[in-house]
């Protein structure tokens, strides 16, 4: 039952600034209908803060119907908006379901979150060590520029040397030299 970390991370989007999964990829996940995950979450609207699960705007199911390549509406296509649940709306979720499944899978989408936080974190120490390289950098950009400049100079000196060096000879040509 243990799905790859590949699988889960794919159905992870960000909207709205949150790391969100989409109702009909935690349906999948949970081994139940979109249709029946719906019904239990409305059914305990009073334990989902906006902060936990939210309906996407036209504008935002769009885009991410368009990066995900999914169909069309009116060719299988969903007929309303879809849900999005934070990771801590996907505890709920599972809680309200009720399934072992549901449970399990829920503690396997809590242990991607948190190693995605790591990653993040990780990537943002880079972000922030490269950050003081661009400033210590900043305002050299002028001697950056000369140095270029000298190096290109340098090179078309070499250049015009080689063939300067390399240039047919005309005139007199002692016996034995070209």
């Amino acid at each position: 039952m243990k799905i790859p970390e590949h699988v889960v991370m794919s159905k992870i989007y960000e909207v709205r600034g949150e790391k969100v999964m989409i109702d009909r990829d935690l349906a999948e996940l949970y081994e139940v209908e979109t249709k029946g995950l719906k019904r239990a979450v409305k059914r305990n609207l009073d334990i989902f803060p906006e902060h936990f699960m939210f309906e996407l705007t036209k504008e935002e199911y769009e885009s991410l119907r368009y990066q995900n390549g999914t169909s069309n509406a009116g060719r299988g296509g969903t007929r309303y908006l879809p849900m999005v649940f934070t990771e801590h709306g996907i505890l709920q979720v599972a809680h309200v379901l009720r399934s072992k499944r549901a449970r399990l899978m829920s503690v396997r989408i809590t242990e991607i979150f948190i190693k995605m936080r790591e990653i993040i974190q990780t990537h943002q120490e880079l972000f922030l060590q490269m950050e003081q390289i661009r400033k210590k950098v900043s305002g050299q950009e002028d001697q950056i520029t000369l140095i270029f400049e000298y190096i290109d100079q340098l090179e078309h000196a070499k250049e015009e040397k080689l063939d300067q060096e390399n240039r047919v000879r005309i005139g007199f040509k002692p016996k034995g030299k070209k």
